[in-house]
């Protein structure tokens, strides 16, 4: 409850302030960069960010891996491709910010089956 609380306030309660997911991800620090010149490519996480909107996100993610069926699914796809705990963590954050601008945006709640369920018609494919 508190989390949820401290990264609504850290984002602000401006509605017209992020016009897209993409820009509420990039002012939180989760979106990676990518940066590409010719047959080089490299992708890095953001190293300028709000610090306590970041560790909020962490803790959430973190959270979720316990509280969200669809979070630990997300989470164990991405250990089982080689990322290590902390990228993970970062990119589930990500999705968690992606999931919380559509929420704002809807004037929704929060629905777990609706916020996983692209990520497991993409697991269904896969299989």
């Amino acid at each position: 409850m508190v989390l949820g609380a401290r990264v609504l306030a850290e984002f602000s309660d401006d509605t017209t302030r992020y016009p897209d997911a993409r820009s509420r991800k990039n002012y939180a620090g989760t979106s990676p960069i990518t940066r590409q010149s010719g047959k080089k490519k490299t992708v890095l996480a953001r190293y300028v960010h709000n610090d306590r909107l970041i560790d909020a996100l962490n803790r959430q993610a973190f959270a979720a891996l316990r509280a969200s069926p669809g979070a630990r699914a997300y989470d164990d796809q991405l250990r089982a491709r080689g990322v290590g705990h902390h990228a993970a963590l970062r990119q589930l954050g990500n999705r968690l910010v992606g999931i919380l601008h559509g929420c704002l945006k809807a004037g929704t709640t929060y629905d777990e089956t609706t916020a996983w369920a692209h990520h497991q018609q993409d697991l269904q494919a896969a299989a």
